[in-house]
């Protein structure tokens, strides 16, 4: 006698995505923790380090947006 204790339904894709939230976030919050420690030591810097803050934390969420679109691109 076999007894299904769970069933697991829907695309492993989202559980793909949701492992690879971590890193972008991880990502940005190295960011803007480093940026705000480049400002403490730097004020007169801050027009850069906030101009290579937001570049950086643009790359991330795009990491993470790319990852959001590709499990409806190779979903089933």
């Amino acid at each position: 006698m076999s007894q299904t204790l769970a069933a697991v339904e829907g695309s492993i894709a989202s559980v793909g995505y949701g492992l690879a939230a971590i890193g972008p976030g991880i990502g940005v919050g190295i960011i803007f923790g480093n940026g705000t420690q480049a400002l403490a030591r730097q004020p007169e810097a801050a027009g850069l380090i906030r101009a290579n803050q937001i570049l950086g934390f643009a790359f991330c969420e795009a990491l993470a947006l790319i990852g959001l679109v590709m499990p409806f691109v190779y979903g089933p």
